[in-house]
């Protein structure tokens, strides 16, 4: 099974910038969507951002929009997740998941992606934002 492994994180002030990296142990088919979702201490999950295996489906949650980027290298075997503008409530453990058979149903559709839809996760990167 692959394996993902996640970079990137770190600690910044308000407003800066931060590139998160989520490599896969080997390749992956092209059928593979792709999931960041984050955990603030003390809280539930929550998703993040998804991008499907073609890029034609992109995800963001309500909190992240237009200062989260996601994209996918498939030569690298690689998902990003360019997180600009930070505030110190995106601090959280930030951990990508992937779906070998594609996004969960509904997504095209605009169903909310969850942690529980993927079965492959990384084992996090801690994002730190000061205020």
């Amino acid at each position: 099974q692959v394996q993902l492994v996640e970079s990137g994180g770190g600690s910044v002030q308000a407003g800066g910038s931060l590139r998160l990296s989520c490599a896969a142990s080997t390749a992956t088919s092209s059928t593979y969507c792709w999931f960041w979702f984050r955990q603030p201490p003390g809280k539930e999950r929550e998703g993040v951002a998804l991008i499907s295996p073609g890029s034609d489906i992109i995800y963001y949650a309500d909190s992240v929009k237009g200062r989260f980027t996601i994209s996918q290298d498939n030569a690298k075997k690689t998902v990003y997740l360019q997180l600009n503008s930070l505030k110190p409530e995106d601090s959280a453990i930030y951990y990508c998941a992937a779906r070998p058979l594609g996004c969960p149903i509904g997504t095209s559709r605009g169903r909310r992606p969850t942690p529980t839809d993927f079965g492959v996760w990384g084992q996090g990167t801690q994002v730190t934002v000061s205020s």
